[in-house]
């Protein structure tokens, strides 16, 4: 994570040169990025347990690369508003106590809804930026993993969730047009709540730590 965000700003330094676009109150912005998701937490907390969780379990999402759009509004010349655009999909697995790779979540499929409010610094060529917002996770898909259904899981569900963002990146125009390419990092902190059913009973619920880490890069352009 440490080398992604030094090359971008590596790439950002070296194009300070570039041209400049005043940004303006009532400007959007769209930007297609690339966007690599990757989870850093695991269970905080077993909360039901009537599986005979072996002692030490804990489980991680797997990373994931998918599209996605971001649609900004500038209020004022320094500062913006910003949503985004995308799903992403993770599996759950086991990384201690049961073993390892064990499939406890299957095809997680998460829309993560995102506003943040935005300030932006003009460098010439170069334009960073820093925001805070708020996210809601919404789980559109969830399945029991290959894992728990040979042990009778019969449904798997996770918990929608509000959180926090802090996200800081650069914008950096290559015309006069609006063109431009973007560099850009989150850190979400935001939790889930695990329930795995058999039938119509609850035999576990655990709570977890997501707090993803959010890269992207692509292009932009304002308007």
């Amino acid at each position: 994570m440490k080398r992604v965000l030094f090359g971008a700003a590596t790439v950002a330094m070296a194009c300070v040169s570039s041209p400049a676009l005043a940004q303006e109150a009532g400007d959007f912005q769209v930007k297609v990025v690339g966007t690599l998701v990757a989870p850093d937490g695991g269970i905080e907390d077993v909360v039901t347990d009537a599986v005979g969780l072996p002692a030490g379990t804990d489980t991680a999402a797997n990373d994931n690369f998918v599209p996605t759009i971001a649609i900004e509004y500038f209020v004022s010349e320094n500062f913006s508003i910003e949503t985004i655009a995308g799903t992403t999909q993770h599996d759950v697995d086991a990384v201690s106590g049961l073993p390892a790779g064990t499939e406890v979540v299957s095809n997680a499929l998460l829309l993560p809804a995102t506003v943040t409010a935005k300030a932006h610094f003009d460098l010439g060529g170069v334009k960073p930026y820093v925001g805070a917002g708020g996210a809601y996770f919404i789980w559109l898909q969830d399945k029991p993993g290959a894992g728990i259904v040979p042990l009778g899981a019969t449904d798997a569900d996770l918990s929608n969730e509000f959180g926090l963002v802090l996200q800081a990146g650069v914008d950096i125009p290559v015309n006069d047009s609006g063109l431009g390419i973007t560099f850009d990092a989150k850190r979400y902190f935001i939790d889930t709540t695990l329930q795995v059913s058999a039938g119509n009973t609850v035999v576990l619920e655990t709570d977890h730590k997501l707090d993803p880490w959010v890269v992207s890069a692509g292009v932009s352009y304002r308007f």
